[in-house]
C-alpha cells in the first residue's frame, strides 16, 4: 500500500500495520512550475522500510544492546545469517508508524547482563531519534522500548551449539 500525500494539517502518525510495510509517506508537499525554486519542485516520499532500517542501525550502535527482536525472530535471524549469501536483517525488532511529518517507533531489545537497562534505553532512544530525524527529516514523536531478554555471559550462541555438534 502506497500513500502519496501532500503536507496537510494532520500531525498525528497514520496507522500502519507492522514495521515491514511497503508504505511511503510524503515529507515535502512539493510544487510545480518554473516559477518555483528548484528545491521546491516535486515531492519527496520516504518508505516505511527506510525508517525501520535507520532506527535498527542506530539502536544497534549503542553499547549494551546485544541483539534485537523476540526469541523466535532472533532464532530465525541467526539461521538466515548463516545461509551463504544471506544478509543480516537490520530491521528485526523494529516497528514503525509513519505519518505525513511524524513517526513513532517501537523497539524490542536484548541487553547484555550487567548494563543498566535504563541507561541503555535512554542512549538507544536518543540515538534513534537523532538518526531518524537527521536522515529522514521526520519528527520522531516517541520511541517505545521493550527489553525482551538479557544475554548472560555464559550463554552460548545458537550457531556455536550447532557447530559444536559437527566435527
Amino acid at each position: 500500500m502506497t500513500t502519496q500525500t501532500a503536507v496537510a494539517a494532520k500531525e498525528a502518525p497514520a496507522p500502519r500495520t507492522g514495521g515491514r510495510s511497503e508504505g511511503t509517506t510524503a515529507v515535502s508537499g512539493g510544487a510545480t512550475g518554473a516559477d518555483q525554486p528548484a528545491a521546491d519542485r516535486g515531492r519527496t516520499s520516504i518508505a516505511d522500510l527506510v525508517v525501520v532500517k535507520v532506527a535498527g542501525i542506530a539502536a544497534r550502535e549503542i553499547p549494551g544492546v546485544y541483539d534485537m527482536g523476540g526469541g523466535l525472530s532472533r532464532t530465525i535471524g541467526a539461521v538466515r545469517d548463516r545461509v551463504p549469501g544471506g544478509r543480516p536483517n537490520v530491521g528485526r525488532g523494529v516497528k514503525v508508524e509513519v505519518g505525513e511529518r511524524q513517526t513513532a517507533i517501537d523497539l524490542d531489545l536484548v541487553v547484555e547482563y550487567g548494563v543498566p537497562i535504563t541507561d541503555v534505553s535512554r542512549d538507544v532512544r536518543e540515538n534513534v531519534i537523532s538518526a531518524v530525524e537527521r536522515v529522514t527529516g521526520l519528527e520522531v514523536v516517541e520511541v517505545n522500548i521493550t527489553v525482551n531478554d538479557v544475554r548472560l555471559p555464559d550463554e552460548e550462541e545458537p550457531a556455536a551449539r550447532a557447530e559444536a555438534r559437527v566435527e
